[in-house]
């Protein structure tokens, strides 16, 4: 199996299995910093502060907080895994 391949079979698992426990798209609030790995919300604000969060986190209009796609969150754990591997 190709790394391509490897990486795609890794993201969609990742993906559903997010998606199982999320039971949506987007995750916010604990669900979004601790998939990321982050010890805390305020780990994660002072990441959001430096501008050093590793996947794209938005607003969304009367909601508060912030969000991510699901999608994004396990293509950058399917890349960070594979690229441990290889080290």
């Amino acid at each position: 199996m190709s790394e391509d391949e490897e990486l795609q079979k890794l993201v969609e698992h990742l993906e559903n299995q997010l998606l199982k426990l999320h039971h949506s798209p987007v995750i916010t609030g604990e669900a979004l910093w601790s998939s990321l790995g982050y010890r805390s919300d305020e780990a994660f604000r002072q990441s959001l502060t430096r501008n050093t969060v590793p996947v794209r986190v938005f607003t969304i209009e009367n909601r508060r907080g912030k969000f991510a796609l699901v999608r994004d969150i396990a293509i950058w754990l399917a890349n960070e895994a594979l690229k441990s591997t290889k080290d």
